[in-house]
């Protein structure tokens, strides 16, 4: 029997590190940790992500599956409630850091069981809906800032480089030379270098929007 972690985040800016660690804190210990980094939780299904399938494959009876809530299963309704019942199916036990909750398939019971799987219907759906309302929540901001400045307006903050600049910084970040020396050239921020050499398609996006 094993107790395995899963920890999933939604960007490859996001780091999962801190899901072991609050795990580990509230007294888990892992034989295994399992990760899906940079992979939605809403439009990609468990079993269709690369350590998701893994864990399909490696779950058996007895085994513990640790995760920090639901959330990090999916955040899509069906899918989580799949999910959880298909691992029960087979034996295991889940168990979630925040709220300590376990779900497992032994009691037949069918009071308890219709308790358990209200509990995991109820969760699953709160995963779904607070996605969505972070969705309208977006749409709404966005849609007031379009409000207040007018449609053409709404560019977001203009990059403190023109295009030979950006180019500039592109080439000779290409070329090995040091973020130091490029903001000694260019008298850009070691901050914005970072940022462009990270996030090229978002800064030469928003260079874009300002007419460079």
């Amino acid at each position: 029997m094993a107790t395995i972690l899963y920890a999933r985040v939604s960007t490859s800016e996001q780091n999962l590190d801190h899901q072991q660690a609050q795990a580990e804190a509230a007294g888990f210990m892992f034989d295994q940790v399992i990760a899906d980094h940079g992979v939605s939780g809403v439009s990609v299904l468990m079993k269709d992500r690369p350590e998701g399938r893994r864990l399909f494959d490696m779950l058996r009876a007895g085994d513990v599956l640790v995760v920090r809530w639901v959330d990090r299963l999916g955040r899509n309704y069906a899918d989580v409630t799949d999910t959880i019942r298909e691992f029960m199916r087979r034996g295991v036990i889940i168990k979630t850091v925040i709220n300590n909750m376990t779900f497992d398939g032994s009691t037949t019971d069918p009071i308890q069981m219709a308790v358990r799987d209200a509990l995991i219907a109820f969760m699953a759906a709160t995963a779904q809906a607070q996605t969505e309302a972070t969705k309208e929540a977006q749409k709404a901001g966005i849609a007031g800032a379009k409000a207040r400045a007018g449609e053409d307006n709404y560019k977001g903050r203009k990059p403190s480089y023109d295009r030979a600049t950006f180019d500039k910084v592109v080439s000779s970040l290409s070329d090995g030379v040091s973020i130091s020396f490029i903001a000694k050239e260019t008298g850009l921020t070691r901050q914005t270098i970072y940022r462009i050499r990270d996030h090229r398609a978002d800064a030469e996006k928003a260079l874009a929007l300002w007419g460079g």
